[in-house]
């Protein structure tokens, strides 16, 4: 019998233009840290619901300059490459057809905790988008009566760190980052 050999990008550091040579199929379900391959667990059917319905509420309350969707990479540095793939990121709408996403063309990312992203969710990537200058972040946790709570947080320009805003159970209702009123008992 014969030992494999695992593949050179599972233990070599990725750069920014090999990566952006890889199909969106090889980039599905990665994220680049410190240039390094990531491979994160698979999300549960909930799990992508909730990221779809809230990126469908927010797409709807953001209005015509904000569009709102799942599933795609933003760019947080070149060098060493830091590729995140946020469950719902807000962006500029008239960034639509630029690639790679960048912090500076968002305003909103969501990360929702599942087994296995609770440290980075709730540490990690905390501190990734608050340094790459994005201006809110929230993370939503799975609660065991099936209800998300929604806990945001708001950049402070001065310091790159977030400050704890609110947290919402049942409803959404904000004017931060733009008027909004989410029922997340539908979710």
């Amino acid at each position: 019998m014969t030992a494999e050999t695992a593949p050179a990008w599972m233990h070599e550091q990725i750069t920014a233009e090999v990566y952006d040579s890889w199909s969106e199929e090889q980039c599905a379900g990665i994220e680049i840290v410190d240039g390094m391959v990531v491979v994160g667990p698979s999300a549960s059917k909930r799990h992508n619901r909730l990221a779809r319905l809230l990126a469908n509420a927010l797409d709807a309350a953001a209005g015509n300059d904000w569009n709102a969707d799942t599933d795609f990479d933003v760019r947080l540095q070149d060098v060493p490459l830091t590729n995140r793939r946020p469950d719902v990121v807000v962006y500029r709408a008239e960034t639509i057809d630029v690639n790679p996403t960048r912090p500076e063309h968002v305003l909103l990312v969501v990360e929702v905790v599942s087994p296995g992203s609770e440290t980075t969710d709730r540490v990690v990537k905390v501190d990734q988008y608050a340094k790459a200058g994005i201006a809110f972040y929230w993370r939503i946790e799975q609660a065991a009566n099936g209800i998300p709570i929604v806990y945001t947080y708001v950049l402070d320009p001065a310091t790159r760190t977030y400050r704890t805003g609110e947290m919402f159970t049942g409803t959404v209702k904000s004017s931060i980052p733009f008027p909004m009123e989410i029922d997340l008992g539908k979710i």
